[in-house]
């Protein structure tokens, strides 16, 4: 481990803090299968500033730039080194629990590659490195410049280069241009200091909101996007006002006159879906408008429920959804979007007429402290809440002037060992976890939970460990190194309740806050598992194209053994989920699945478990599996054409499903051809967006038509359709030569060659999946990640609007499908292309 660590992992009290801990490596070999990469995180600590993180001999050279950086060539941004950082750290996003080193919210501002122009090591011990940064916001050269201005830490200068990327900080500002993450949906609302004017009586802020300040005259718009909240830890300063957030579909209304149209957040028409709904909006006598809400189904204690909204839809009940709404940027000829939020929430309830109608409701802004109403809302086991910032127009992007702050997960944990304070701190520093595995018995490490108590509740709990004291760990797993300094081992008696916002994949919390403890169940309480049940029946929809022998049978179930086994510990999903998962796009995905050979990824002990990467159905018990002679490939193949067999499969363990490029109908010739964009970790996404076009741009020369799919992980899969002419070993060179040639046209930006050394600050084309027996993961498929992300077919346009290949997982990729179906592979099947020896000899094929 580098020594600067040393002095990273010393600052830092890891038993509290969510930050990854720095690593001790075994010798000092190190394979370096990335570019250099880079980060800046956005840390709102004791004031808001910008750290700016260079890899460098297996760290990342750190500092701490106040202002953030600026495009503008005559600005010298003040960096001040600081310590070392682990090149883990650059991916970091969260909160750092106060009272620790650097408590506040991060997040990652720009990420990418850095290619220093001289030798980096030297440059960096002289004190002036020049370099390229390749990120999803900064570009071009940059300059950093140790200065000999006196201080503890060293100041350098961040300066920007005179070239092409170069902007006058006049006409544009990066940093305030875009503040967001761009790995996530989160941001950081600036904290702003008290105001010492007294705040105005509700009463009055009523009066003052009513005058639409702001509002001007304009046609009726024929498209607006909606507002998107941001992701926040925790509540801002200032003046804000919150919302219940709905479990629902965001739903935007157009009304000219006796016309209603309902648009998806993504301007799907909804109309048809939505007549009960579209026939109130006009009862309500507007002349035109645009409303914003969300459609809702509530269950019987009034909790939105997002699995009946999607049941109401399948079923055609559109009759007991009700459209909450929340804003009115538009009405009877006047734009209220730069009309501040309250005013226009005011206008809107004046327009709203709930007594009449009652599938329209307002949604109602809340007087309880941001914090209560959390709480309520998550015993309500509701997603959280919207805050929106006072004083705010309406803007149609994703915007810091409304926030979302989500439920954390809450349960009891086993304490099984508590830490010596730090600094200040009283009586102990943190309390160890266990959880007890459902399958073995065992008591499991759980990770520690360092906040939430008082200096009373830290004195009197601590009187109640003392006794406990045992000289061995409860726990089969305890941690290591770093993690058990100081450690004070328990007996398994007292039961901890305590709220997070994630297991970690080896199953540790995250973000942990104490609540208190139960005396009201026994520590070595464990529920008993029961098999459980999962129907197959689906009900079909006009986005499939399968007809219903396809689906399986109609009222099949397929018993599940260990439903609550965890499968990914990072969001706490179970077997049982993953199966509901599949049973739920089981008309989305067996068209996918239909005749094609298919391997499965199996995770008996979970994905962070040994997989097992399975061809054929020996040894498995799955029901209504269809198995296919062996004389092709050695082994018999399986297929999985029905419900059914898609269900035993995940009874068996299966995550993955994996799919071959040829159907049962002509196994030896493909149907299609796959290319597999494989990027350097280290490089942006942006990059994958330029790839994508570059090869979708040749693909178009060549007149093959091409349909995309995120990979679930970090690319983009290209999937070419074909008709039966040619076999294995043709469409495989063609592929092949396809990826030679985008490689000696761009050799800088694409390799033909695969391993981690050969794509280095590039993309590897994988064209190997295209050789008979190879597999790519299926369409709507998960994958055993951390999140469990899912394989989803994208319009060619998406492309630039998401921030990775992981952009959806099993629990979120379900609205996305019940808006756009399979809308974009919906003329995949319908496609007649085929290879021809013009477009060999285009591509430098012989021929």
């Amino acid at each position: 481990m580098n020594k600067t660590l040393d002095d990273y992992n010393r600052m830092r009290d890891f038993v509290a803090t969510p930050e990854p801990a720095a690593a001790k490596r075994s010798g000092k070999k190190a394979v370096k299968d990335h570019a250099l990469q880079f980060c800046i995180q956005k840390h709102d600590a004791s004031h808001l500033h910008y750290d700016f993180r260079l890899e460098l001999d297996g760290a990342l050279k750190s500092w701490a730039v106040p202002k953030g950086p600026s495009l503008d060539p005559k600005v010298k941004r003040l960096a001040i080194h600081v310590e070392d950082h682990p090149l883990d750290y650059a991916t970091f996003e969260g909160t750092i629990p106060e009272g620790h080193y650097g408590a506040g919210e991060v997040i990652v501002w720009d990420r990418g590659v850095w290619i220093p122009q001289d030798d980096p090591a030297k440059a960096y011990a002289k004190g002036r490195l020049k370099f390229e940064l390749q990120g999803e916001k900064l570009g071009g050269l940059w300059n950093l410049v140790r200065t000999h201005m006196p201080g503890k830490q060293e100041q350098w200068f961040l300066i920007k280069h005179q070239d092409g990327a170069a902007r006058p900080e006049s006409d544009y500002d990066v940093v305030a241009a875009e503040p967001d993450s761009v790995l996530s949906d989160r941001t950081i609302v600036a904290k702003s200091k008290p105001s010492p004017v007294k705040k105005p009586a509700a009463k009055a802020r009523r009066e003052r909101s009513s005058q639409l300040t702001g509002a001007r005259k304009a046609k009726l718009p024929e498209l607006l996007k909606p507002e998107l909240a941001t992701l926040v830890e925790s509540a801002p300063d200032g003046e804000w006002s919150y919302e219940i957030k709905f479990d629902g579909y965001r739903v935007m209304a157009r009304i000219d006159h006796d016309e209603v149209k309902l648009f998806t957040r993504n301007g799907h028409d909804w109309t048809h879906k939505l007549p009960e709904q579209a026939a109130a909006l006009a009862a309500l006598g507007l002349e035109s408008a645009w409303l914003d809400g969300e459609m809702v189904v509530a269950d019987e204690q009034g909790v939105p429920d997002f699995q009946a909204l999607q049941n109401a839809f399948d079923a055609g009940r559109s009759a007991s959804i009700v459209y909450y709404l929340f804003d009115l940027p538009y009405l009877n000829g006047v734009d209220l979007r730069e009309v501040p939020v309250e005013a226009r929430r005011a206008a809107l309830a004046t327009v709203l007429k709930p007594d009449e109608n009652p599938l329209l409701r307002f949604s109602d802004t809340f007087n309880e402290s941001p914090e209560a109403l959390l709480d309520s809302a998550c015993k309500m086991h509701m997603e959280g809440l919207i805050g929106k910032r006072l004083g705010s127009p309406y803007v149609s992007r994703r915007s810091s002037d409304w926030i979302k702050l989500k439920c954390k997960h809450r349960q009891e944990f086993i304490v099984v060992g508590f830490t010596d304070p730090k600094g200040s701190r009283s009586a102990f520093g943190a309390l160890l976890l266990g959880l007890h595995d459902r399958d073995s018995g065992e008591l499991r490490y759980a990770g520690k939970v360092g906040t939430g108590f008082s200096e009373a509740s830290l004195k009197r709990l601590y009187e109640q460990l003392k006794p406990l004291q045992t000289k061995k760990p409860s726990v089969v797993n305890p941690p290591t190194g770093v993690e058990v300094k100081g450690v004070h081992w328990l007996k398994p008696v007292l039961l901890a309740e305590v709220a997070f916002a994630e297991m970690t994949k080896d199953g540790s919390v995250r973000q942990a806050v104490f609540h208190g403890l139960r005396e009201d169940k026994p520590a070595a309480d464990i529920t008993e598992e029961r098999p459980t049940t999962v129907k197959t029946s689906t009900t079909k929809t006009k986005t499939s194209q399968a007809a219903p022998s396809q689906v399986g049978l109609e009222q099949g179930k397929v018993r599940i053994t260990h439903p609550d086994r965890v499968i990914d510990a990072s969001s706490g999903t179970t077997k049982m989920q993953l199966a509901e998962y599949y049973a739920s796009v089981a008309e989305w995905i067996l068209p996918q699945l239909k005749d094609r050979p298919v391997a499965l990824v199996r995770a008996p002990d979970g994905i962070t478990g040994e997989l097992f990467f399975q061809k054929n159905a020996e040894n498995l018990a799955i029901p209504g599996i269809v198995t296919l002679d062996k004389a092709l490939t050695g082994q018999p193949m399986m297929v999985i054409n029905n419900a059914q067999a898609l269900i035993g499969a995940v009874q068996m363990s299966t995550v993955e499903l994996h799919t071959w490029n040829a159907t049962s109908v002509d196994l030896d010739k493909p149907d299609r051809f796959v290319l597999d964009l494989d990027p350097d970790p280290a490089l942006p996404w942006k990059s994958m967006v330029e790839a994508t076009r570059l090869i979708l741009t040749v693909l178009d020369e060549l007149g093959l038509k091409a349909f995309l799919k995120t990979s679930g992980g970090k690319g983009i899969h290209l999937v070419v359709p074909l008709t039966r002419k040619h076999g294995w070993d043709e469409v495989k060179d063609f592929s092949h030569a396809i990826v030679s040639h985008m490689a000696k046209l761009l050799p800088e930006r694409f390799s033909a060659v695969s391993g981690p050394k050969n794509r280095v600050g590039r993309i590897f084309i994988d064209y190997l999946r295209n050789g008979l027996g190879a597999t790519t993961i299926c369409a709507y498929a998960v994958r055993s990640r951390e999140g469990l992300p899912v394989s989803v077919p994208i319009f060619r346009e998406e492309v630039s609007e998401l921030k990775g290949g992981n952009q959806w997982n099993l629990h979120t990729v379900h609205e996305r499908l019940a808006e756009v179906g399979d809308e974009p592979w919906a003329d995949l099947k319908k496609t007649r292309q085929t290879i021809t020896a013009e477009m060999r000899r285009r591509i430098g094929m012989k021929k």
